[in-house]
């Protein structure tokens, strides 16, 4: 008589499986998940990821400072149109349920941070009793350990830039109403005067308080353009002013500028007063560096008006935002 051949238990039990999981699959069903992670294995792999990304903010202290010995230690470490970049790629490839603007919040205090490592950084803020607000923006985008004074007035914050005693003033943001304003004063037009180099806030307003108006940062950095490297258009901003010794019109100002491919997004004019120039502050769309042709273009097709022509800098167009601080 013919003996059946012996099968192991662990042989019935993987046919068995292998028929469980086959059916599972033929119906539609999806195998049986594995066991849920206890609330203690999620801590730990918290505490591991936690590692993992100090790890990294380490070597990336130790790379700027590498970064650093490379850079002319006569200038700031400050670059605002590189920073403005970093965060427009992280936005880009941002997923999952964490806020982007809480995430972007982290990387301007790392940002901030990494920027102190390499060398003195002090922040000047125009922010008088009643214009607090200026002080809480100058704090998000700067970091909550940068080294800030508040001055009376943007003309003082401006000063202390050009003497030495601060990295970047914080100013407001120009408004037609402006009885007398900072920017009337901006008229250098050389690679070592003040520059506008960002505009404030830059991820969507916080918690800030009272007024909330725009500010603008001002750095001795000449004007650079977001765009690096082949990366995709990103939308810069530029602010030119035009002092004049005369009588000019917004309608012929506008006009000048679009013939030489300058077209305006916003004005604003100071008129001078007992024989002194009037100062005109024009927005352009896109980069327009110091020496951009198109200038000289505009001061031609204003002739003989008397007209001096510089770009004031400009800024990365702040990231829009949900008001709760996500991607649109």
């Amino acid at each position: 008589m013919n003996q059946a051949p012996e099968v192991s238990t662990f042989s019935l039990i993987l046919a068995w499986a292998r028929i469980t999981t086959g059916s599972q699959l033929r119906f539609g069903l999806s195998p049986m998940p594995p066991s849920t992670p206890s609330l203690e294995q999620l801590r730990q792999r918290i505490d591991r990821i936690d590692d993992a990304v100090h790890d990294l903010l380490m070597e990336r202290a130790e790379i700027v400072k590498q970064v650093g010995t490379l850079k002319d230690a006569a200038g700031p470490a400050l670059r605002p149109a590189r920073e403005a970049a970093i965060l427009r790629r992280l936005v880009a490839r941002h997923r999952g349920d964490l806020p982007v603007a809480v995430l972007l919040r982290m990387w301007r205090e790392l940002i901030s941070g990494l920027t102190q490592m390499q060398g003195r950084f002090g922040v000047a803020v125009y922010a008088p009793e009643d214009r607090r607000g200026f002080w809480d923006v100058a704090r998000d985008h700067f970091g909550s350990f940068t080294p800030m004074t508040v001055v009376n007035t943007p003309v003082a914050a401006v000063r202390a830039v050009t003497e030495g005693t601060a990295a970047v003033a914080v100013v407001p943001f120009p408004a037609e109403d402006d009885i007398d304003p900072w920017w009337r004063f901006m008229n250098g037009g050389d690679e070592r005067s003040p520059h506008v180099v960002a505009r404030l806030p830059f991820l969507g307003r916080g918690n800030g308080r009272g007024v909330s108006r725009d500010a603008l940062a001002i750095a001795l950095l000449p004007h650079e353009p977001t765009e690096t490297g082949g990366e995709s258009l990103v939308a810069d901003r530029t602010l030119i002013r035009l002092e004049v010794n005369d009588d000019l019109s917004r309608g012929r100002l506008k006009d000048a500028l679009e013939a030489v491919g300058l077209p305006p997004l916003s004005f604003c004019s100071w008129l001078g007063r007992h024989g002194a120039a009037s100062v005109h502050l024009v927005e352009i769309a896109g980069f327009v560096g110091t020496g951009d042709p198109r200038l000289a273009g505009c001061v031609k097709r204003l002739a003989p008006l008397p007209v001096r022509i510089n770009t004031m800098g400009g800024y990365a167009e702040p990231l829009n935002l949900t008001p709760d601080g996500r991607k649109p």
